[in-house]
């Protein structure tokens, strides 16, 4: 992961445990893929995608998680669950950077279902 990333996904992290929710695990990784964040947000187990872009030439952060990229997390997500005794509800969040510099995320819940 470059360091760009690193610290995009350290935003992220600090911007949602600002917001109360409690970080779990971070770049969970299996043969499916990765996921950059899972998170506790009172009941519902959240698993966040972060995204960093620098030009909105092709279509910006929220563009890039794209159906391909849906599934992989979707999968990784399915094996991380496999791992636990229970179920809780679950959702799949996004938090987009424009900038690492000065940044103001944007956090959208339910970013697409899985």
């Amino acid at each position: 992961m470059s360091t760009r990333g690193a610290q995009a996904e350290r935003l992220a992290a600090q911007f949602l445990q600002g917001r109360g929710l409690k970080l779990l695990q971070q770049n969970y990784r299996c043969r499916y893929g990765e996921i950059d964040l899972i998170l506790q947000d009172a009941d519902t187990l959240v698993f966040a995608e972060v995204r960093l872009r620098k030009h909105s030439n092709f279509g910006g952060a929220a563009a890039s998680i794209n159906a391909a990229k849906q599934g992989r997390l979707i999968r990784t997500a399915q094996h991380y669950l496999s791992t636990l005794a229970h179920i809780p509800p679950c959702r799949f969040d996004a938090v987009l950077l424009d900038t690492l510099e000065n940044p103001s995320p944007e956090w959208i819940r339910n970013a697409f279902t899985g």
